[in-house]
């Protein structure tokens, strides 16, 4: 069982600003413990099962947070941008607060399932191709996609800045112009790359699934969700044999 701590301590652990100000948020009744009016930032808490209500919003109290974001179109998975909004400026700002990093990066054009987290094992378990966990892209191209090209991604290419085979995993039609594709590595612009050297190009990028986690239908672009340690095990399984 989690040793209970100082609700000042909670507050600041879960992003929502120095213990100063987390005081102050006690002090002026803007803090709920279980749906209950707390008075005292000192008073030592339980964590199991926390809910917070902040300035009139909910929040589950995480020691690590893990949660899947639907990545929309012409955003950026970095902190410091370039040329488009980051996806951290759609996440609520105590995430922003207590260090949230993207696990691993999808280009600005890319749409789809991305993973953001405080925990760095966690992080560099899901972006290790060590542990073989592999990564689902439907890609939507202008020309339609032969099977010469499907079995040319099976069987790996080789692109300009490394002479080791790239190969998919596992491919599946979906369509005349689109597979779905499932990669265990993230070299740079990868799939892309992947898509041109067989001969075709990629008009569309969406990630649907990571491991034999499958990002919910109902988790529209923009919007985050928890994961819990049930999504955490799915996340963490291995790819399966190719299928063709």
């Amino acid at each position: 069982m989690a040793k209970p701590l100082s609700l000042e301590k909670i507050l600041f652990s879960q992003g929502f600003g120095t213990r100063r100000y987390c005081s102050d948020l006690v002090y002026a009744d803007l803090v709920k413990v279980n749906g209950v009016l707390a008075e005292d930032p000192d008073e030592r808490i339980s964590t199991e099962n926390l809910v917070l209500n902040v300035e009139g919003k909910d929040w589950e109290f995480h020691e690590k947070a893990y949660i899947a974001f639907n990545k929309p179109p012409n955003y950026e998975c970095s902190h410091k941008t370039t040329h488009h909004p980051s996806v951290y400026s759609l996440l609520p700002k105590p995430f922003v607060e207590r260090g949230l990093q993207c696990v691993g990066r999808l280009d600005f054009d890319t749409t789809g399932l991305i993973l953001i987290s405080d925990d760095g094992q966690f992080i560099h378990k899901m972006t290790t191709p060590k542990k073989n966990i592999g990564k689902v892209y439907e890609i939507t191209t202008p020309e339609p996609i032969t099977q010469k090209q499907i079995d040319h991604l099976l069987n790996g290419v080789v692109l300009d800045d490394d002479p080791r085979p790239c190969l998919a995993t596992a491919c599946r039609r979906l369509d005349e112009n689109v597979i779905a594709m499932t990669i265990v590595e993230g070299r740079y612009h990868q799939v892309k790359r992947m898509m041109a050297a067989v001969g075709n190009h990629v008009a569309k990028l969406h990630r649907t699934e990571i491991g034999r986690y499958v990002m919910p239908n109902d988790l529209a672009e923009g919007q985050w969700r928890w994961l819990y340690p049930d999504d955490l095990k799915m996340l963490s399984q291995s790819v399966d044999a190719p299928i063709v």
